[in-house]
């Protein structure tokens, strides 16, 4: 389990998160939703270890952040995090020297999958075939729990399609718990098994995404358009 207890972060006079509290149940797939701005990237990198909180706890299966927990989570930030040298095949080798849950067979179902080449150079490749990588590199490892910071940012509707088809077939098969930040609440919403609405830092509502939906007769998206102050929706 993930738990996120009362978490504030600050930069400067920005105030990121503000008494953030959840916990993830093992086996799910939950969307963390809201424009940008709302305190989603920030969140995710508290909870993979790569920036500290002000105040509040996060813990993974009970444990704090650390080297020991990085090994349970599989991160997909939103910016890119690679050498510019890199070539598709580069990347994978050094994401296998990295982890030892890198799953070989699978990464190459993976490149086949997304139609990716080895010696393709990552850097001169269109924005949607390095947000194929990206989760060609996330999916690839047999982590329990899968961080990914807007997949599908700024890519267009087939390569939407095609990474959603991989998470929904990685899940099937690993049983992994998948962690989204997203602002496309209705691309997303059929994969999702529990959701978190996020503003301003804060939590607006969270809950059961089926539950939510039989609650309000509405979808996501609408229910994203209720809780959110007009002037952000």
């Amino acid at each position: 389990m993930i738990q996120v207890e009362q978490a504030y972060k600050w930069f400067g006079k920005k105030q990121a998160l503000n008494g953030v509290s959840f916990a993830l149940e093992e086996g799910q797939i939950v969307g963390l939703l809201g424009t940008n701005g709302a305190g989603k990237s920030t969140l995710l990198k508290a909870i993979a270890g790569l920036l500290p909180l002000d105040r509040g706890t996060v813990t993974i299966d009970g444990a704090l952040p650390s080297i020991a927990t990085r090994e349970m989570l599989a991160y997909l930030p939103e910016a890119d995090a690679w050498y510019p040298w890199m070539k598709v095949g580069d990347a994978m080798r050094y994401m296998k020297d990295m982890y030892g849950d890198w799953n070989d067979k699978k990464s190459r179902l993976l490149l086949e999958f997304f139609g990716l080449k080895e010696n393709a150079a990552i850097a001169k490749a269109s924005k949607g075939t390095r947000a194929k990588v990206k989760l060609l590199l996330a999916l690839s490892r047999h982590a329990k729990y899968v961080l990914l910071d807007e997949p599908f940012s700024g890519i267009d509707p087939l390569a939407r399609q095609q990474i959603m088809e991989a998470i929904l077939d990685d899940f099937m098969e690993e049983g992994q718990t998948i962690f989204m930040s997203t602002h496309e609440v209705m691309e997303v919403e059929r994969l999702l098994d529990h959701v978190l609405f996020m503003h301003e830092g804060r939590l607006l509502l969270q809950g059961n995404a089926e539950t939510l939906r039989l609650e309000r007769g509405k979808s996501l998206t609408a229910i994203m358009k209720e809780v959110y102050p007009v002037a952000h929706v």
